[in-house]
């Protein structure tokens, strides 16, 4: 749901062996003011997330994808975690921006919540899910990413509790505490995130789907 950047062209060298992936265009680097380049970094480190874990990134791998020095990644961020938890942050608030702007063009806070539940899983979804536990399991070992994290909940809930609120004003929902529904609603997804996963045992796109809108059904529709 992220937009992309295109790939600079891979070269194979006379031994055979092909340079790194190259996220960031060189013309790009060049004399960019501190937001700028702190922000390219940010962006660079998104894919070495999604292809090896939080766990599996450093400051040369984070500057070789930039096309930086390893000093100008430590100029601009404290720690690789800073670089990682702002990537982090990035890929979840584009990921979500996306699932808003489907639910936002909803006809009603009802239509918008069972939008809501068909982006949360499909095909295309599982790597997200896999950087979001990832992410999670961070949060145990550094405050940045834990406070990261915790800013993600508040803004996901807050979502969910609108449309909530519009449904019932709308007169499709009753619910006493949209609050609380949004927490236990965000806890299902996560639950049916991490089992479809693991596969153990195996859950479909469409079953996913499934429990959440009965979930919906039975908690507001009743």
């Amino acid at each position: 749901m992220a937009p992309h950047h295109a790939e600079d062209i891979r070269v194979t060298s006379a031994s055979g062996r092909r340079p790194p992936r190259r996220a960031v265009d060189a013309s790009r680097r060049t004399r960019q003011p501190t937001e700028v380049r702190r922000r390219l970094i940010v962006e660079a480190a998104v894919p070495l997330i999604a292809e090896r874990g939080t766990k599996g990134v450093g400051v040369r791998e984070v500057a070789a994808a930039a096309e930086v020095s390893v000093g100008t990644v430590t100029y601009h961020f404290e720690s690789v975690q800073e670089v990682l938890s702002e990537a982090m942050v990035l890929h979840i608030e584009r990921y979500y921006a996306a699932l808003s702007e489907a639910a936002a063009t909803a006809t009603s806070g009802a239509e918008g919540l069972r939008l809501l539940i068909d982006a949360l899983f499909t095909d295309d979804t599982d790597q997200h899910w896999r950087m979001w536990f990832d992410y999670w399991n961070a949060g145990e070992r550094d405050q940045s990413f834990a406070r990261g994290q915790a800013e993600r909940y508040e803004a996901w809930h807050g979502e969910i509790r609108s449309l909530v609120e519009r449904g019932r004003d709308e007169g499709d929902f009753v619910c006493d505490d949209p609050a609380d529904f949004a927490l236990r609603f965000s806890a299902l997804a996560d639950g049916l995130a991490l089992r479809r996963l693991r596969q153990a045992p195996a859950l479909t796109v469409a079953d996913a789907r499934r429990h959440l809108r009965r979930f919906v059904a039975a908690e507001l529709e009743g």
